[in-house]
């Protein structure tokens, strides 16, 4: 006899299941093809071909060495567009959520913020979420400065991504920064307020297909969707009015609708009608 606790229990975090897997598959591949020789995905989150054949690139990567004066292989500039556009067509920041492994990182410690206790709204000092435009923009002023990709050379992103694939190092320094930052400094303080390549998507992403949509009829106020959210201020329809999620800056995660026990949010596509039935 199935158990229907279990059902209740899959139900509840099949998105959160999902992006574990996703972020998973994406991290086993790459280090599969640099340990052993797959084709299926060789290369970093920077520069990667997928079947060794079609080229993937960061695009924000590929900005900064533009900025930066540097020779832009053919390769580079087609992997960069063909990630562009995926990304803006499904909209928001998906890579944020379901494959950059720094979310991993971040989501743990905003856990156990929960677990621990520890208040947000006790916060004295907290940068605001515009803040990662200003070091998007910096990181452009830099890398032509200096005639490299800048926020490269200390992203925690790559750092953490190439000492998984090919050995930590002092790549963990970067990691515990984050994880650290973000538990007892300003909650999803990186992801959510600084990450320069955060910003980048949620630009990019803005004008996508795949949105979250609020049935205000349905909903009963508990706010569970803002408790968890790591960009709240997407969901200001809350309580509100009925709509759908329009801001780039939503990661697309899920954890919303998984929270929510009145089935008032769901994913919908952003031509679809903005009540839930």
């Amino acid at each position: 006899m199935p158990c229907p606790y279990k059902d209740v229990h899959m139900r509840r975090y099949k998105y959160l299941i999902a992006r574990r897997i996703t972020q998973t598959s994406v991290l086993f591949l790459f280090f599969a093809g640099n340990v052993f020789g797959w084709n299926v995905l060789r290369g970093n989150l920077s520069s990667a071909k997928v079947l060794n054949t079609i080229p993937l690139s960061d695009p924000f990567a590929v900005l900064q060495s533009f900025s930066a004066g540097a020779f832009i292989a053919t390769d580079a500039i087609i992997g960069a567009l063909i990630v562009l556009i995926v990304y803006a067509v499904l909209g928001g920041r998906v890579f944020c959520g379901w494959v950059c492994p720094v979310n991993v990182i971040t989501d743990a410690a905003n856990k156990l913020r929960r677990l621990i206790g520890i208040d947000a709204g006790s916060q004295s000092w907290e940068p605001k979420r515009g803040t990662r435009y200003w070091v998007l923009g910096l990181a452009l002023i830099l890398s032509a400065i200096l005639g490299l990709a800048a926020f490269e050379w200390i992203s925690p992103i790559g750092a953490l991504h190439r000492g998984i694939i090919y050995g930590m190092g002092f790549s963990w320094a970067f990691v515990l920064t984050v994880f650290l930052f973000d538990l007892v400094a300003v909650k999803n303080g990186f992801c959510g307020h600084l990450c320069p390549l955060g910003g980048f998507y949620s630009l990019v992403g803005k004008p996508g297909l795949l949105r979250v949509g609020y049935n205000r009829e349905k909903c009963s106020l508990c706010m569970k969707c803002l408790e968890i959210c790591p960009e709240e201020q997407v969901l200001h329809m809350v309580g509100k009015e009925s709509g759908m999620v329009r801001s780039g800056e939503c990661i697309n995660c899920g954890r919303c609708i998984e929270v929510c026990s009145d089935d008032a949010m769901k994913f919908r596509n952003i031509y679809q009608k903005t009540g839930i039935t």
